[in-house]
């Protein structure tokens, strides 16, 4: 199959890259996105969101006319779904996490007006199993006239695949070439023609299988990613209690041939790893026992960071009689999910500092140098959006959370004597 037009429908983290590497192969991209301010920005050849590279291919792209971007679809030859798959509120905060595909629905009611026969619609977004299959229904129910895999099957005027992204933030644009594609469809002929389509761009393998295989494959990384960091931090929580300095001992551990054990940190974030396996979970609760647990360690890591953020507090109102809690300041070295970028998505270091805000009276400083305001969960907080420079010279209390790559070239004498806090290894001395 030949693509002239890709409808593009989610310009985020993965959308818009996605959207620019296909107009640098010269090929028409419409991007839709709800956020008419993001639009505009990609229209005037900028980006919205922080990613090496990526302004770069915007910039060229729009500037040479193979991308533009709309608040609604039109018509195209291919169009891909990468819209958030979120979780549903929950009264119940012990509850398993239920995914919410309302974003994916309104994805299809609103690509399903302009589909017409042989087009091929993929979606992109990390997805529980089955949902594909549930984009195809809502498609099927908004264009009777229009036959789908489910039911023409090989013969149906509208192929439906789902193709995961497999990238790491940071490394999108290279990864979303070089990396091997898994490419799931709901037929073999619309399989071939997803693998088509990704060829344009993907220089490594396109590894043909079922929808399902392919959601789930998606899921499978990302919860063996999870169950190996809960590890790291379980044992982070072990070493503090028998008094072992972690960071020494997984270095030691891992002289070991066949022994890797990751690094520990406050918790695990993004939109993948600290939300995919719950979607295991959620479908297969009575078999997924490890992955919920792992799961369980990861998101109640920022409360055992926060715990010791108030012993810290108290330890130095017993050595300050003077003082109250109000005249101590606690500064917090990243908000993101992750090291040089700017994605707060699921952060334990946004949650640890929102948790903190809830009860210490006294100044917080958020040093985040990819950000230019704190986000809405803090305002009202009395929280600062500062400087490394002047979390230095304010605070009591410093706390690692990212180790953005500013932080680390800061010189361990700035750091004096004052009580410090190494959820992530930054500073590797009174570690978490």
């Amino acid at each position: 199959m030949t693509f002239s037009t890709v409808c593009v429908v989610g310009l985020g983290y993965i959308g818009l890259p996605t959207a620019a590497v296909f107009a640098g192969r010269r090929v028409n991209v419409v991007g839709v996105d709800v956020n008419r301010e993001a639009v505009e920005t990609i229209n005037r050849g900028e980006i919205h969101i922080v990613e090496p590279e990526l302004d770069i291919a915007v910039h060229a792209a729009v500037k040479e006319g193979y991308l533009r971007a709309t608040t609604e679809p039109e018509q195209a030859d291919a169009f891909l779904i990468a819209v958030p798959t979120p979780f549903k509120r929950q009264a119940d905060p012990d509850a398993v996490p239920e995914p919410d595909l309302s974003y994916i629905q309104a994805a299809a009611e609103s690509v399903a007006p302009v589909l017409k026969r042989g087009d091929l619609v993929i979606l992109e977004s990390t997805s529980p199993v089955g949902a594909t299959e549930q984009l195809a229904e809502w498609l099927a129910g908004a264009r009777p006239d229009l036959s789908f895999p489910q039911n023409a099957g090989e013969a149906a005027d509208i192929r439906v695949a789902h193709c995961p992204e497999r990238v790491l933030p940071g490394r999108i644009m290279h990864e979303l070439i070089e990396n091997d594609r898994i490419i799931g469809g709901m037929t073999p002929a619309c399989a071939r023609a997803a693998r088509d389509l990704y060829r344009g761009f993907v220089r490594g393998e396109c590894l043909l299988t079922t929808a399902r295989t392919a959601e789930m494959a998606k899921l499978t990384e990302n919860a063996f990613r999870d169950v190996n960091i809960a590890f790291a931090n379980e044992l982070s929580m072990i070493a503090e209690r028998l008094d072992i300095n972690v960071w020494e001992l997984i270095q030691l551990a891992n002289r070991h041939p066949r022994v890797n054990i990751l690094q520990p940190g406050p918790g695990v974030g993004g939109h993948c790893i600290a939300v995919d396996p719950w979607f295991i979970v959620s479908q297969t609760p009575d078999q997924a026992r490890l992955i919920r647990a792992a799961r369980n360690v990861n998101s109640g890591k920022p409360d055992w960071v926060v715990e010791k953020i108030k012993v810290a507090v108290a330890e130095a109102l017993q050595s300050r009689p003077d003082a109250r809690a109000a005249d101590l300041s606690i500064a917090f070295f990243g908000l993101a999910f992750k090291p040089d970028i700017d994605d707060l998505r699921e952060s334990p270091a946004l949650d640890i500092v929102e948790k903190v805000a809830r009860d210490h009276p006294g100044k917080l400083l958020a040093v985040e140098p990819n950000i230019k305001t704190l986000p809405e969960t803090l305002s009202g907080t009395g929280a600062l959006l500062v400087s490394t420079e002047t979390a230095l010279a304010d605070a009591d209390i410093l706390v690692a959370l990212v180790a953005h790559r500013s932080f680390v070239a800061i010189d361990r004498a700035a750091l004096g004597e004052r009580t410090l806090i190494d959820a992530c290894g930054l500073w590797s001395g009174k570690s978490a």
